[in-house]
């Protein structure tokens, strides 16, 4: 049977760990957070064994808020692939206790290259941590192993602090859902997060009539189109109204003779719409709650700038 009296003392202890990092941080931290934002070429994490698991993690982190980060393995560092290192780079360097060897054997290169380094260390006397241009304390006073060995809470507390500098990087720059989503384009968080204007039909593509345009013209615009409906606009350019083909349908079947009419006398008036800044998510909860197949894109002044249809929110598989 599990221990799971062991197994909540290790969460304690990892918990512990980051919570204690809390009142370390300090201008060291907010130096670090302007070398990555400032960085002119690449952000590259390194580091041996587990914490080099946890550089991949924080690079993904990063590379996925719009820093471009990635993963150089120390080891192979010295065996020719230093070469990717210029001096635009910030590296930012893993190791607890600050003195593995195959991460100090690159120090001297990174610093005769001018790239600026960054260490996360539990060991702020170690030969990372003196070598370092910004050094941040990742110390823990035990790890979560029974034994006090496996890297645990120290790696856990360096996640801890690489997430940390990658959200405070991300704010900084002024990062927006928007920016998120365009990095992600096959994830479902990320179509989740798109905009009306990312999907929305403009252009030639998008349904226009104006208030006295003949009915011959509407039908010939929704046929074209293709979307089922066409916007009415009035003289002004602003939304007046829409013609669906069911609100012809349904005309045609109370025996309304459509010589002689305009889109005025046939569209329903205030429909709805959405503004180009609205997710796309929310459109799709917008249209399924209506009951209807497309809505209306505005602009601030009420203008059409496209149509969004329900089969181009099922296309991103976002449901």
């Amino acid at each position: 049977m599990a221990d799971l009296g062991l197994a909540r003392k290790v969460l304690q202890t990892e918990a512990a760990a980051i919570l204690a990092l809390v009142d370390r941080l300090d201008g060291e931290f907010t130096r670090a957070v302007e070398a990555v934002r400032h960085c002119r070429g690449r952000v590259i994490l390194t580091g041996m064994g587990k914490s080099g698991i946890i550089c991949r993690k924080i690079a993904a982190t990063l590379s996925s808020t719009g820093t471009p980060a990635f993963f150089l393995h120390p080891a192979e560092a010295v065996h020719g692939d230093l070469g990717v290192i210029q001096a635009e780079d910030v590296v930012i360097a893993l190791s607890y206790s600050g003195e593995t060897e195959e991460l100090t054997r690159v120090l001297e290169t990174i610093k005769r290259l001018g790239a600026t380094l960054i260490a996360i260390t539990g060991d702020m006397r170690s030969s990372l941590a003196a070598a370092a241009d910004v050094a941040l304390d990742g110390h823990v006073s035990e790890e979560a192993c029974p034994m006090n060995l496996v890297p645990t809470a120290s790696t856990t507390a360096a996640l801890a602090l690489g997430d940390a500098l990658a959200m405070a990087v991300l704010v900084e720059k002024g990062f927006k859902p928007e920016d998120f989503a365009s990095l992600h384009p096959g994830g479902k968080l990320g179509k989740r997060l798109m905009r009306a204007h990312q999907l929305m039909h403009a252009g030639e593509d998008c349904p226009i009539v104006r208030l006295d345009d003949p009915m011959h013209t509407v039908l010939d615009v929704i046929m074209r189109k293709g979307l089922g409906m066409t916007a009415v606009v009035n003289a002004d350019e602003r939304i007046a109204g829409i013609i669906t083909d069911g609100d012809i349908r349904r005309r045609l079947a109370s025996g309304l003779d459509f010589r002689g009419l305009s889109a005025r006398d046939v569209m329903s008036a205030n429909p709805v719409t959405v503004t180009a800044d609205t997710m796309a998510v929310e459109a799709l909860a917008l249209l399924e709650r209506r009951k209807i197949t497309s809505v209306v894109v505005i602009d601030d002044q009420r203008r059409v700038a496209g149509v969004l249809h329900l089969h181009d929110l099922w296309r991103t598989e976002m449901v």
